[in-house]
C-alpha cells in the first residue's frame, strides 16, 4: 500500500476542514444548539419523559445522528467532486494510487471530520442536558460505522454528480427527511401499528435506535438488528464504490 499517497490525500482533505471551520464545525454546532433550545427546552417542558428518559436527553442521539449523516455525505461528496470539477481527478487516476487507497483517503478524511463533529456536539449537549452513556464502546462503534458508511455514500454522490445542484439533492430531499422521520425526535413506538411497520423500511431508524441504545439501553429495534442493518448499508456502499472504479463510471469520461 502507498501509505505516503494515502496520508497526503488524507492530510489535504483534513486541512480543508481548518480552512472552512465556520462551515464545517461552527455552523453545525450552532444549528444543533438551536434544536436543543427549541425541542429540548420549549417542547421538552411539555413532554417530560419518553421511555423513562427526559425528552431533552432523549433527542441527543437523534440530533447527533442527524448532523453526522448530513455532514458525512457533504464532506465526502465535495471532497471528490472538486477534483472532478477542476480536472485534477485525472492526476489522481494516473498516479500510482490504487482505487482502494483513493477511497481510503477521501472516505477516511470525511469520516474523521464527522466523528470529530459528533464528539463536539456530544460535548455541547452536556451543556444543555445531563447525559449518561451506558455502553460507550457501542456508542463509539456506531459513531465510526455510521460516519464511514455515509461518507462512502457521499463519495458515491460526488462521483455521480455532474453539477453543484446534484450534490445537495440527496442530502436535502432524501437524507434529511429520512432522518426526521427515523425517530430522531420521537420513538416510532408512539406511531400507529401501520406507520411503525412503514418506519421499519427507513434505514435511519436502525442507526438512531442503535445509537440511542448505546446511551440509555433502550431503542425502537434490537441492537443486533441495528448493527446488522448498519453493516449491510456499509457493504452495499462498498459494492457500489468497487463497481465505480471497476467500470470507470464518470471518472474516465
Amino acid at each position: 500500500m502507498n501509505l505516503r499517497a494515502v496520508w497526503t490525500i488524507y492530510r489535504f482533505e483534513m486541512t480543508r476542514m481548518g480552512r472552512t471551520l465556520v462551515q464545517s464545525v461552527i455552523s453545525p454546532v450552532l444549528s444543533t444548539s438551536l434544536y436543543f433550545v427549541v425541542f429540548g427546552a420549549a417542547i421538552g417542558s411539555r413532554i417530560t419523559h419518553m421511555d423513562g428518559i427526559s425528552y431533552g436527553a432523549f433527542i441527543v442521539p437523534g440530533l447527533i445522528m442527524l448532523t453526522l449523516l448530513t455532514n458525512s455525505v457533504l464532506n465526502a461528496s465535495f471532497g471528490i467532486y472538486f477534483p472532478k470539477f477542476t480536472g485534477t481527478i485525472y492526476e489522481l487516476l494516473s498516479a500510482p494510487v490504487s482505487s482502494f487507497e483513493a477511497v481510503l483517503s477521501y472516505v477516511g478524511a470525511a469520516a474523521t471530520k464527522s466523528v470529530i463533529l459528533g464528539l463536539i456536539i456530544l460535548a455541547t449537549a452536556e451543556l444543555f442536558v445531563p447525559l449518561k452513556i451506558l455502553h460507550p464502546v457501542w456508542m463509539a462503534l456506531f459513531l465510526v460505522l455510521t460516519s464511514i458508511a455515509f461518507s462512502m455514500l457521499g463519495f458515491i454522490i460526488g462521483i455521480w454528480a455532474d453539477n453543484f445542484e446534484k450534490l445537495s439533492v440527496v442530502p436535502t430531499l432524501i437524507l434529511t427527511p429520512l432522518a426526521f422521520l427515523g425517530g430522531s425526535f420521537y420513538s416510532i413506538k408512539m406511531l400507529p401499528p401501520v406507520w411503525q411497520t412503514v418506519s421499519l423500511f427507513n434505514p435511519v431508524v436502525y442507526l438512531v435506535s442503535g445509537f440511542r441504545w448505546s446511551f440509555y439501553g433502550s431503542g425502537d429495534v434490537s441492537i443486533g438488528m441495528s448493527l446488522g442493518m448498519t453493516l449491510l448499508f456499509l457493504f452495499l456502499c462498498l459494492a457500489v464504490v468497487y463497481w465505480i472504479f471497476r467500470t470507470g463510471y464518470r471518472l474516465k469520461s
